[in-house]
Parts: structure tokens; C-alpha cells; sequence
């Protein structure tokens, strides 16, 4: 969706007498023709604005120390664009012995067998673990400056994997910005307040759909016991929707934890809004059969009108590779992620994908036509 430009950062200006031409030529100068101007423009404003008000030494040490951050991890993380990452949250504090460390090491070694990158907080514990299992070319660590614990592990310190943080609001945003899928292990308050944001995130659809595995040691009660909390006070009440609960999968191996993230990703390949309409974008379209059981079994996901099927062809405001995949529009009403969840598990069976035709059936078709 286009961005539209603040007309009240325009309008603060030209109410003073400030000439804003030389910004305009500036941002010709470094990025013309650059689809971004308006996002630059209004960036460079706000600063502006701030400086004009001069009020406060703290709030202008904060948004540019915001601002480096952002920019330093933008820069390096644009190095791994192209590949699936995933976050694994758990305790700084889980001893080598714990039977959790192992399984956290088995964890990054089976997502890296998957060609899949381990972000973790860098530090010890089930963080140094997932790391060790991964390997450093598989491992990115997002480290907080603190004067106590949280020192980079031995597998991501002194490289170029280490990208260091000095607010913890930053660092959780690449968390799950950069995260394909996360896996929370059993750990203490921070755990917790990671667990529950990005559940919050998820389910008020201000961050993608992703999967998100709860990991636990054999026989292990941490996960089990906080979800009969969940479900006890929070659904029984209903603080939340009964289908919010379906957005979590409890498991209790590394490789049912990576067949979850892969099994997800099986057809499913993102998601975007485009105005009003919701598209979901697939490797391989759904038979007929699929898409009328999608029509009847998940209308209450439509505000109003048909999901409709779209093939790569066709494709519109879709660039680079996006644009060969299938897409499912619907008008989404937005709410009810946790069915959004169950219509993505009916998307990634296989015997709800269209079946490909026969090359010799196309072949035919075409002599058929030269014939005629």
C-alpha cells in the first residue's frame, strides 16, 4: 500500500517560514528516483521537528541511538536476507547437565541439518546451547549490554554473527522480525515476557503468522503446566478465543520441533495485506475440492465476499521471486488468528494441492490445437 506522506510535518514547517526545498534536494541527490522518498522525507522531518522544539537532551540521545541501532542491524542482517531464521528463546541460566541444554543443543544442530539459521539472545544457557548445536555459520546473536549475564557465548563472540544491543526494545523487534518461526524452551521471567509478547504480537495480527513451538524435555511439565493455566483462566474466561490456542504446538524433541517449522512451510510462504484483502501466498494451488472446503469451512474467516485463487500469472504489486507463487485472497476480518492458523495446516496437506498435468496430456492438447 502506498505510504502516504504526514501533511501535519509539512504543514508545521511551512507555518513557521521554513523552506523545506533543500531537503527535497538532498534526498534527489542521495536516492532519486528511490520508491522509499516519502518514508525518507518524513523521517528527516520528524528529526527536523525535534530539533525545532529542542526540549529535551534524554529524548534526542534516545532516538538517535535508536536510530544507529536500527540502521547498524538493518545493514548486517540484509547479508542473511534470503535465508529462513529461526529464534529460540530459554533461560541465560540453564546449567550444562540440565537435560534442556542437551536437547537445545540437539535443537540448533537439527534446524542447521535444515538449512535453518538459530538466532538467540547470545548468551549461556539454553542460548549457548541452540549455538553450539548450529555451528557459527548457521547462528546470528542479538546481545544486550547489561553489567551481569549476559556475555556472548563462545560460538557467536568475536564474529561477525554478534550484533550487540543497547535497548532491549530493538533487540526484541529483530527478534521476531527476523524470525521465521520461534522456539521457546523452559526459563524465567524474560522467557515468559517473550513468550506471552509474541503470542500478544501474533494474535493481534501485528506481527506475521508464524509458528511458534513450545519445547520441553521429555516428560516435562514447564509447558504443560503454563498452558492449563492459559486455558483455565484465560480461555474459561474468555480473555481470549478458544482457537488463540492453536496459534502454540507443545512438543518434546528437537525433531518434532523442526518437522513443525517445515511442515508449516510446506506450501505456505507468506502473507500480506493488499488494501482490504488479505493474500496468502503458496508454492502450489489447491484443487478445486480444497478451495470449495476452504470456502465452506472457513467462511467465518471472510468479512464478506470469496476466497479467490490467483496463479502466478496474474500476480499483482508482487516483485522478484514472489511473484511466480500462488496467491489465496479473502477479505480476513482480521480477529481470529488462531483459525488463520487452521486454514494455513489445511493449505500445507499435500492432498489438498491441485494435481500438476501430465506432460504428455499438455502436449496433446497443443498438437490438438496446431491441428485445428
Amino acid at each position: 500500500m502506498p505510504y502516504q506522506s504526514n501533511e501535519l510535518l509539512f504543514n508545521h514547517f511551512r507555518d513557521h517560514g521554513i523552506d523545506l526545498m533543500p531537503i527535497e534536494q538532498q534526498l534527489q541527490l542521495v536516492a532519486p528516483n528511490s520508491p522509499n522518498l516519502p518514508l525518507y522525507r518524513d523521517m528527516l522531518l520528524t528529526v527536523l521537528r525535534m530539533a525545532h522544539d529542542d526540549r529535551n537532551r534524554w529524548n534526542a540521545k534516545i532516538t538517535l541511538q535508536a536510530l544507529r541501532e536500527l540502521d547498524h542491524s538493518f545493514r548486517t542482517l540484509e547479508h542473511y536476507k534470503g535465508r529462513r531464521k529461526v529464534t529460540v528463546f530459554g533461560s541465560a541460566r540453564t546449567p550444562l547437565e540440565h537435560p534442556m541444554y542437551a536437547l537445545a543443543r540437539e535443537l540448533g544442530a537439527t534446524l542447521a541439518r535444515s538449512d535453518l539459521m538459530v538466532i538467540t539472545g547470545a548468551g549461556g544457557g539454553i542460548m549457548a546451547a541452540a549455538h553450539e548445536g548450529a555451528g557459527t555459520d548457521h547462528s546470528l546473536g542479538f546481545n544486550i549490554t547489561l553489567p551481569f549475564e549476559q556475555h556472548a557465548n563462545a560460538t557467536v563472540d568475536g564474529t561477525d554473527k554478534l550484533l550487540p544491543f543497547h535497548f532491549f526494545f530493538i533487540r526484541k523487534l529483530f527478534f521476531v522480525k527476523e524470525a521465521d518461526a520461534l522456539v521457546l524452551c523452559p526459563g524465567g521471567f524474560g522467557t515468559l515476557d517473550e513468550a506471552l509478547e509474541v503470542l500478544t504480537l501474533i494474535q493481534t495480527g501485528k506481527s506475521p503468522l508464524v509458528p511458534v513451538v513450545l519445547l520441553d524435555s521429555p516428560g516435562g511439565s514447564f509447558w504443560r503446566d503454563a498452558l492449563g493455566f492459559i486455558s483455565r483462566q484465560l480461555e474459561e474466561n474468555r480473555y481470549i478465543l478458544p482457537s488463540d490456542l492453536k496459534l502454540v504446538r507443545l512438543v518434546h524433541s528437537a525433531d518434532e520441533a523442526v518437522e513443525e517449522i517445515n511442515q508449516f512451510y510446506s506450501n505456505y510462504h507468506s502473507s500480506r495485506w493488499l488494501k482490504n484483502q488479505f493474500v496468502i501466498r503458496m508454492h502450489h494451488p489447491l484443487s478445486e475440492a480444497a478451495l470449495h472446503d476452504v470456502e465452506e469451512g472457513f467462511a467465518d474467516l471472510r468479512l464478506s465476499g470469496r476466497y479467490h485463487q490467483q496463479a502466478d500469472s496474474g500476480a499483482e504489486h508482487e516483485e522478484g521471486d514472489f511473484s511466480r507463487l500462488t496467491r489465496l485472497t479473502f477479505a480476513f476480518n482480521g480477529r481470529d488468528q488462531g483459525r488463520l492458523r487452521e486454514l494455513v495446516d489445511f493449505i500445507n496437506l499435500p492432498e489438498n494441492w491441485a494435481k500438476p498435468q501430465p506432460m504428455h496430456t499438455t502436449q496433446h492438447a497443443r498438437d490438438a490445437l496446431r491441428a485445428s
